[in-house]
C-alpha cells in the first residue's frame, strides 16, 4: 500500500483486462476478482476506473473491506483515507455510541481509573477472543467451545460475571486490570455491557448465562462448605457447566405453581425427583441443574447432577441453538439430601435471592445492545443516499434518532443510579429496597428496546430484515430483543412488583 496513483491513472484501468476503482482514497485492483465477486461481474464493471466510495457504502459494511485487503494496491496521491477504522479496544467516535462516562467531554462521579482499565481490557478481550467464535456459533448453532471457556476462566471473566464477592479475591482479572478486592457493581456493569458487543444474542446466553443465574444459589445456600468449594472450582474452571431450572410449562413467572416433585426416601438420605422443566438456558449441555421442586409442605431447591433419569432435549427458539435452551425431564432421579440448597420448603427465598442481580444484569445488556443499534442507525443515516439526500438530512429520520437516543440515555442514567445504591447498600437491604426499582428498570429498558427495534427497522428498511450485510445487527436485535422482556420475569410481572413494593410503604397521605 506504499505506492500512490493519480485518479487519472486509475481511470485508465476500466477495461476487460484491467479493472481498478477507488474506495476512500484507496486503490483496489479487482481484475482477478471479477468472476468471484458475490454480487456479480456487472456491479464491478459499473464502477471500473471510478471512485466507488458512495456506491460501496450504500451496499456494504465497512468491515467487508478488511476481507479483501489483498486487493488494495495503493492510495491516491495527496489524499488520506477518511473513514474511521477502529482497532481492538478503541472507543467509537460516533456521538452516543458510548455511554457518557466514556465520552471525553463528560464527567461521572461513579467511575475511577480501575473501571476505565477494566473497560479497555474487557473490550480488547471481547473483540479479539470472543467475537469471532460468537459470530460463528450464532450461525451454526453449536455450543460454546471448551477452548473459549478455558480462556474466559483463565482471565477471570467467568468469575467477574458473578458480581462482587470473595470468589474474586486473589483471582487474575484480565491480567490485573482490576483487583478482586476492589471489584464493585460498576465493574460488574462494565463486564455485562462490554460482553454483549459481540452482537450475537443467542451466543450471549450460550456463553454460560446459566452459570450467572444458577451458581449463586450454590454459593449462597449450600451448607456443605467442601462440596460448595468443589462445585465452584469445577464451574469457574470451565470443567463443569451449571444452569437454573425453575420454569415449567405450567409455571413461568408463577414460581409457586411448580409441579416437579421431590419426595424424601424413608431413611431421609435422598429425594426422588419427578417432573419437567422448560425453556432452560444452557440446559442442553449443563452438568448441574439448580432445580425448583415441590416438597411436602412447600417449595424447595435442589442441586441435581446430570445422570440416570435426567434427560435434556434442545428447544428451538427465535434465537440461535447455541444458547442450549432445553426441555428437561426428571424421571425418578435420586438426589442426595445434602444437595438441598437453603431450607426445605423455604426454597422461594433461594430463588428470589438472585432475581435482583439477574434482572439488573439483563438491563445492563439490553441497554448496551440498544445503544449499539443507535450507533448503527446513526452511521447508516449518514451514508445512505435516498432521493438525492442522506437519510440524516430528512427531519423524520432525525426525530426517530432523537427518540432512540433519549430512551437509551435515560435508562443508562437510571441504571447507574441503581448501581450506585447496590454499591452502598448491604445485600439484605438490597432485597428489601431494590427489588421494585430493578423490576421497573428492566420493564422500562425492554419497553424502550421495543421502540428502538421498531424505529431501527424503519430506518434500515428491507436491510433491517436481512440476517447478513448492512442491517444484520438490526435484524438480530429486532428478532431477539423480546428475550429480555420475558426472561427473568415478564414486563407486566415486574411492573406490578415495582408498584406493589411501593404501595407496601405508602403513607397515609390524602389529596
Amino acid at each position: 500500500m506504499s505506492k500512490t496513483y493519480t485518479r487519472a491513472e486509475v481511470a485508465k484501468n476500466n477495461t476487460e483486462d484491467s479493472l481498478w476503482f477507488i474506495i476512500d482514497s484507496k486503490v483496489y485492483d479487482a481484475t482477478e476478482f471479477v468472476d468471484a465477486h458475490p454480487g456479480g461481474e456487472a456491479v464491478l464493471r459499473q464502477v471500473a476506473g471510478q471512485d466507488a466510495t458512495a456506491a460501496f457504502y450504500n451496499l456494504h459494511r465497512h468491515e467487508v473491506l478488511t476481507k479483501y485487503e489483498d486487493l488494495c494496491i495503493g492510495t491516491i496521491e495527496g489524499e488520506k483515507p477518511q473513514v474511521f477504522t477502529p482497532k481492538p479496544g478503541d472507543l467509537s467516535p460516533v456521538p452516543y455510541a458510548e455511554p457518557l462516562w466514556l465520552t471525553p467531554a463528560f464527567k461521572s462521579p461513579y467511575y475511577n481509573d480501575s473501571h476505565r482499565r477494566l473497560q479497555k481490557a474487557m473490550r480488547v478481550f471481547t473483540e479479539t477472543v470472543v467475537l469471532p467464535e460468537a459470530q460463528a456459533r450464532e450461525v451454526d448453532g453449536k455450543y460454546i467451545s471448551q477452548e473459549l471457556v478455558q480462556k474466559m476462566s483463565e482471565k477471570g471473566v467467568l468469575h467477574m460475571r458473578m458480581g462482587p464477592g470473595k470468589h474474586l479475591h486473589g483471582v487474575n482479572l484480565l491480567d490485573g486490570a482490576v483487583k478482586g478486592e476492589e471489584f464493585d457493581y460498576f465493574h460488574d456493569l462494565i463486564v455485562a455491557q462490554e460482553g454483549v458487543r459481540v452482537n450475537a444474542r443467542g451466543f450471549q446466553d450460550g456463553s454460560l448465562a446459566g452459570m450467572v443465574i444458577g451458581l449463586p444459589c450454590v454459593m449462597n445456600f449450600m451448607k456443605d462448605e467442601r462440596r460448595k468449594k468443589a462445585i465452584m472450582d469445577e464451574v469457574f474452571s470451565g470443567k463443569k457447566f451449571i444452569c437454573l431450572a425453575i420454569t415449567e410449562a405450567f409455571a413461568g413467572s408463577d414460581v409457586a405453581g411448580l409441579r416437579t416433585t421431590a419426595t424424601k426416601t424413608p431413611d431421609g438420605k435422598h429425594y426422588i425427583v419427578n417432573g419437567t422443566k422448560k425453556w432452560i438456558t444452557n440446559g442442553a449441555y449443563s452438568d448441574y441443574f439448580v432445580t425448583g421442586v415441590k416438597t411436602d409442605k412447600g417449595l424447595s431447591v435442589l442441586l441435581i447432577e446430570r445422570g440416570e433419569g435426567v434427560e435434556t432435549k434442545p428447544i428451538k427458539t427465535s434465537y440461535s441453538l447455541t444458547a442450549g435452551t432445553a426441555y428437561i425431564t426428571f424421571d425418578n432421579v435420586k438426589v442426595p439430601a445434602e444437595n438441598l440448597l437453603g431450607e426445605e420448603n423455604k426454597g422461594i427465598y433461594v430463588i428470589l435471592s438472585n432475581f435482583n442481580h439477574e434482572r439488573w444484569t439483563m438491563a445492563c445488556g439490553s441497554i448496551r445492545q440498544s445503544r449499539i443499534v443507535v450507533e448503527e442507525c446513526l452511521k447508516w443515516a449518514h451514508q445512505r443516499l435516498v432521493f438525492g439526500k442522506r437519510l440524516i438530512d430528512q427531519p423524520v429520520i432525525r426525530q426517530k434518532l432523537a427518540k432512540m437516543i433519549a430512551l437509551v440515555e435515560a435508562n443508562q442514567s437510571w441504571l447507574e443510579t441503581i448501581t450506585y445504591q447496590m454499591c452502598n447498600m448491604p445485600y439484605k437491604e438490597q432485597s428489601k429496597h431494590l427489588g421494585g426499582p430493578i423490576g421497573l428498570l428492566k420493564m422500562s429498558v425492554t419497553r424502550a428496546a421495543h421502540e428502538i427495534a421498531d424505529e431501527a427497522v424503519q430506518i434500515f428498511g428491507g436491510r433491517g430484515l436481512t440476517q447478513s450485510g448492512m442491517g444484520k445487527v438490526i435484524e438480530m436485535f429486532h428478532r431477539t430483543y423480546k428475550f429480555d422482556a420475558i426472561l427473568g420475569g415478564a414486563e407486566e410481572v415486574l411492573g406490578d412488583l415495582g408498584v406493589r413494593q411501593a404501595m407496601a410503604r405508602f403513607p397515609n397521605a390524602k389529596l
